[in-house]
């Protein structure tokens, strides 16, 4: 149960060597949260991340996690549930894929859909059912403003955190009532915090925005600058939450540009 001050006591991040996941899971421990599952692939990585958050004050566990193996996930999240409340799920995993070689290898454009909505809808309605069992807690599933519009540079990603977006909101409206609170985050362009701290420019993006630095483009956004959204939005118990704040009047106007301009615009 969430403690006296509103802060969820047990974490579980589907993603475990997310960035935002654990910039989210460092900001929770300092605000009380005690217990972290850490739900991924088996690597060095995951247990390198394990290692820091206990090195903070947590209790964390591991458990072997594969968003693309969806008839393992009843089983491997569900025996999470039984070893006791869980407060909050984040739900962090997916990947970019590589536009140029998705088109070109349909296989590939699968294995970015497979992971970022399939495996995302399995996991999702199995928290979801678990947390609605349990009477009580928060589902938070990173989107992406990439959803909000399809754009030639990425619509194969695009298309897939669209169709997370929208599940995800059907499924707060299918849980409303119930106790659970389900929230959708929406970043930009998510670049290492470091590099927004140095100044630099968007290199290798190509185009315009190659010469723009990260602090004068509202599209940009940072792991650690997700983590606080998400941590607010949790208080506020929001149902959306923009990252940064900005885009969600930047995409309200780009929605309504027609399809010839919109072709035009560096986004």
């Amino acid at each position: 149960m969430k403690d006296a001050f509103g802060a969820p006591q047990s974490l579980l991040v589907l993603g475990g060597t997310s960035e935002i996941g654990l910039a989210t899971a460092r900001r929770l421990i300092a605000h009380r949260t005690r217990t972290v599952w850490l739900a991924g692939r088996p690597s060095p990585a995951l247990d390198a991340a394990a290692d820091d958050l206990r090195g903070r004050g947590a209790y964390v566990q591991t458990v072997a996690f594969d968003a693309l193996d969806t008839e393992s996930h009843e089983t491997v999240l569900g025996k999470i549930f039984t070893e006791g409340d869980i407060d909050m799920v984040l739900l962090a995993f997916g990947i970019p894929g590589d536009q140029e070689r998705d088109e070109e290898e349909p296989l590939a454009a699968v294995r970015v859909a497979q992971t970022n909505y399939t495996g995302a809808v399995s996991a999702g309605l199995v928290c979801a059912g678990a947390l609605q069992a349990q009477g009580h807690g928060s589902l938070v599933v990173l989107s992406s403003v990439a959803g909000e519009r399809a754009r030639r540079a990425d619509f194969i990603y695009g298309s897939s955190k669209a169709g997370l977006d929208v599940f995800t909101q059907g499924l707060g409206d299918a849980l409303h009532g119930t106790g659970v609170h389900v929230m959708v985050v929406r970043p930009g362009l998510v670049v290492p915090d470091a590099a927004v701290a140095r100044g630099v420019g968007l290199r290798g993006a190509g185009g315009p925005l190659a010469t723009i630095p990260f602090t004068r483009t509202p599209l940009v956004t940072t792991p650690g600058a997700v983590a606080d959204a998400i941590v607010t939005g949790l208080r506020r118990r929001s149902e959306t939450v923009w990252v940064p704040g900005a885009l969600r009047a930047v995409m309200s106007a780009l929605r309504h540009v027609p399809r010839p301009l919109f072709r035009r615009l560096p986004v």
